[in-house]
């Protein structure tokens, strides 16, 4: 093996642990803040994925989650939280609020319509 042979494998081992690392990292989780109203809030950017994408509230609680999509994107029109029944379309450049109240503490997903971005709603007890 020559040298350009060596350095291709390097990169490339490279590559494959920034793809694991970026897809399959720990990810840092955000706490809803509670407003005046009680209402727990938080906003939520989506572009090529959800920032925050792990989202921490509390059970029994009304929850705001305040999502503007800052592109374009096809894949990014919609939101889903399966577990809760919601399905919202998000305008682009606008922002959408979900308000509900999790009576049920856990781990819950939502994604884009495709399935393809995902975050993950974490609800704990009171």
């Amino acid at each position: 093996m020559d040298l350009t042979e060596i350095g291709v494998i390097i990169g490339g081992l490279l590559l494959i642990a920034f793809v694991l690392w970026y897809f399959f990292g720990e990810r840092t989780a955000v706490s809803a803040q509670t407003a005046e109203s009680g209402v727990q809030e938080i906003r939520v950017t989506v572009k090529g994925g959800y920032s925050p994408d792990v989202i921490v509230v509390r059970q029994g609680k009304p929850v705001r989650l305040d999502f503007y999509r800052d592109e374009t994107a096809s894949c990014s029109e919609q939101v889903i939280f399966g577990d809760f029944g919601i399905a919202k379309h998000l305008p682009a450049f606008e922002t959408t609020p979900i308000e509900f109240t999790p009576e049920t503490p856990g781990e819950f997903t939502f994604t884009c319509g495709m399935n393809m971005m995902r975050g993950k709603l974490v609800v704990t007890g009171v």
